[in-house]
């Protein structure tokens, strides 16, 4: 059984839908939610369902980037992870870092990469006039939002979409593709899952039952 430890920094709803993946027959547990912001809603969710939880304030490290790593480091020790999920943890690791845990730490952003990687991506898409939009999942690498694909989710952009209204959409196919990649990647697996606009679960069906027969 895997050892999984999901990062956070907010309200955690990705983090949520991993956890709540990670039963029955599914090949990883959550063992960690480590957030870098006391006071994150998703240390008190995580709580509720059983995950132990960590904090690693950001804030007393401003300026010594290495000293707030060996602490995150430090922690991930203790939980000895076999995967590691960042799941909305808003704060930028080194290569230094990543390289520690090289092809066990995977990453969702909210853009169809390699377009827009960092911040501000809805708002992005919408000023290049995109069609689509969407997620992805990957390996982290040193380089900011880089790293092998591992997954991606589609939604079309709509007449008169705000940021706001897209990015809702696209939060929604996150909590579709994240634990469908999860499993898949968990059974050692790291063949791309990529979901259709719209509905996904009937293809998470088929990405699990194809799962099971490659375990």
């Amino acid at each position: 059984m895997k050892r999984v430890a999901i990062l956070i920094s907010g309200g955690g709803s990705n983090m949520v839908t991993l956890v709540r993946s990670m039963t029955g027959d599914h090949p990883a547990r959550p063992v960690l939610v480590l957030s870098n912001r006391p006071e994150a809603r998703g240390l008190e969710r995580a709580s509720e369902m059983g995950v132990p939880t960590a904090v690693v304030d950001h804030r007393p490290f401003k300026g010594d980037r290495a000293a707030f790593e060996a602490a995150l480091q430090a922690e991930l020790v203790k939980a000895a992870p076999d995967i590691i999920c960042l799941a909305g943890f808003m704060r930028i690791l080194t290569g230094e870092f990543t390289s520690k845990w090289e092809g066990r730490m995977l990453n969702i952003h909210p853009s169809l990469l390699p377009k827009y990687r960092g911040l501000h991506t809805h708002q992005r898409a919408l000023d290049a006039g995109d069609t689509e939009a969407g997620c992805t999942v990957h390996e982290v690498t040193a380089d900011l939002d880089d790293g092998p694909i591992l997954g991606q989710a589609r939604v079309p952009v709509l007449s008169g979409d705000t940021p706001e209204t897209l990015a809702a959409r696209v939060l929604e196919q996150e909590h579709k593709l994240y634990p469908a990649v999860l499993e898949r990647f968990a059974r050692g697996d790291g063949t791309p899952v990529y979901l259709p606009s719209g509905d996904a679960s009937p293809i998470k069906a088929e990405l699990s039952e194809q799962t099971k027969n490659n375990a």
